[in-house]
């Protein structure tokens, strides 16, 4: 690609394809994905010299449905993988090379043929309080109003203060953020990654312990997707692999499988790593807040996916059937 000869078995024996193109790199539209496709970008010119010149890399923007219904919830239109669909077709056809995705919005399976070739190193986990006049949750007035539309969030709100009244609110970074200056809601809640990707994270009122507020299933992680079947494209993301991001990210997404997780559950989850030994938390909750149920596991960094596997099933022990909804 970009001019660089890859070597490709044939059937008559190996050959040289040289790529007269561009890389190119699909992502969404909004500001937040293009931020994240440039660092991508970035990344990529700084590991592979040919990448570096001028022109070698070109972003292709594609409008997923996620981004063009916009008033009503994931839930209610069917799910996270709204904001993945029409890029991973894209790169199925061979419109693109790669594609960049927020790791909290990729569905637990991905489609055959594709595969997730580096995850870059995790920003921020946790999230984000913005409030127009207090200094954390717990400031927050009786009967403030406070917009999200996921219901993770709503979820752990509802529990911690159920005097708060949650509503509704879809739209980009910037787009919750003028909301909030009209005074349409009280508060809003952000992932700290994404505010600090913008450069915006002097915005937050207040980074959420994960105690108070346990995040998505990998929030904080960009995921760089390819086609299985293209040796050379896998190569290049290989190098900008992060390890403990992949440790990490494997114990949650392991967690959510196991779940069979949707938008219609709340689930959280958040791993940490301390050198060879794995922590997870995680909890489920019903969407009211109501019920809440929550373990933490402990194992070797190298049984990552057992681990959140086992901690999936625990959960499920406790809520006891029909408490996910799929």
């Amino acid at each position: 690609m970009a001019g660089k000869a890859a070597l490709t078995a044939g059937a008559v024996g190996p050959y040289i394809v040289v790529m007269d193109r561009p890389l190119r790199i699909g992502t969404r539209g909004s500001p937040l994905a293009l931020a994240q496709a440039r660092e991508t970008r970035d990344r990529l010119a700084a590991a592979h010299a040919d990448l570096a010149e001028p022109g070698a890399i070109e972003t292709v923007v594609i409008r997923s449905t996620g981004d063009q219904v916009q008033d009503r919830t994931l839930a209610d239109i069917g799910g996270k993988g709204l904001f993945t669909k029409e890029i991973e077709e894209a790169l199925l056809e061979r419109a693109i090379d790669c594609a960049v995705h927020s790791m909290k919005d990729m569905p637990t399976w991905l489609p055959d043929g594709l595969v997730i070739g580096a995850l870059l190193p995790r920003e921020d986990p946790r999230d984000a309080l913005i409030a127009a006049s207090a200094a954390d949750l717990d400031g927050l007035p009786a009967g403030a109003v406070v917009g999200t539309a996921s219901l993770r969030r709503q979820a752990q709100l509802c529990a911690r203060r159920p005097d708060l009244r949650v509503i509704p609110m879809r739209g980009n970074v910037d787009t919750r953020l003028a909301k909030l200056a009209r005074g349409e809601v009280d508060a809003t809640l952000l992932a700290m990654a994404g505010l600090k990707r913008l450069g915006l994270a002097d915005r937050a009122t207040a980074a959420l312990d994960p105690a108070v507020m346990l995040p998505a299933v990998a929030q904080g992680a960009i995921g760089l997707e390819c086609r299985e079947d293209d040796p050379d494209m896998r190569d290049r993301l290989a190098v900008l692999h992060c390890q403990g991001t992949g440790v990490r990210v494997a114990a949650e997404r392991a967690l959510l499988a196991e779940l069979d997780g949707s938008c219609r559950t709340p689930i959280a989850a958040l791993a940490a790593l301390d050198g060879e030994r794995l922590a997870l938390d995680a909890l489920i909750a019903l969407p009211n807040g109501t019920a809440v149920h929550q373990v933490r596991r402990h194992a070797a960094a190298v049984d990552a996916t057992a681990l959140g596997r086992d901690a999936g099933r625990e959960l499920k022990r406790m809520a006891g059937p029909g408490f996910l909804v799929s």
